[in-house]
């Protein structure tokens, strides 16, 4: 962890073995998060998905490298014909019954300063998203 990486940080009111399910069933992950057919808890299980605005799609190249069940999950996020490599961590802390889900994104200094898409902003804003909208509403609609 350095000073570069985004550190997103929320406690869900949901037990640990729930917050796990959102983020690697893939019929879960594609109601909050993107649709990963087929994915998979493995290290060393390649991915790749289609995503983006109505400007532009990128197709994004993961690589599962880190899977510790019901505490981390981690996987490498690159895009395809674009430099840089990243990695996303998913770390779950069980809170008494609720689960403190800590994100955190390294590498994004790593892709291109001169592509609007992938300032570092757009990631914060992506991911605060994705933890406080997306999953926070999913996981309060199906407890």
């Amino acid at each position: 962890m350095n000073n570069n990486d985004l550190i997103i940080e929320k406690t869900f009111n949901a037990p640990i073995d729930r917050v796990w399910r959102a983020l690697t069933d893939p019929e879960q992950m594609k109601q909050w998060y993107f649709d990963l057919q087929g994915f998979k808890t493995e290290v060393g299980y390649e991915f790749s998905f289609l995503a983006g605005d109505d400007k532009q799609k990128w197709l994004h190249l993961c690589k599962v490298t880190e899977v510790k069940p019901k505490k981390l999950i981690a996987y490498t996020w690159r895009y395809d014909g674009y430099g840089g490599d990243s990695l996303v961590r998913f770390e779950l802390f069980d809170e008494g019954g609720k689960t403190r889900l800590v994100l955190t994104h390294s590498g994004l200094h790593t892709f291109p300063a001169d592509v609007e898409a992938l300032k570092r902003e757009n990631f914060v804003a992506g991911w605060t998203e994705f933890v406080n909208i997306s999953l926070a509403k999913f996981l309060h609609e199906i407890n």
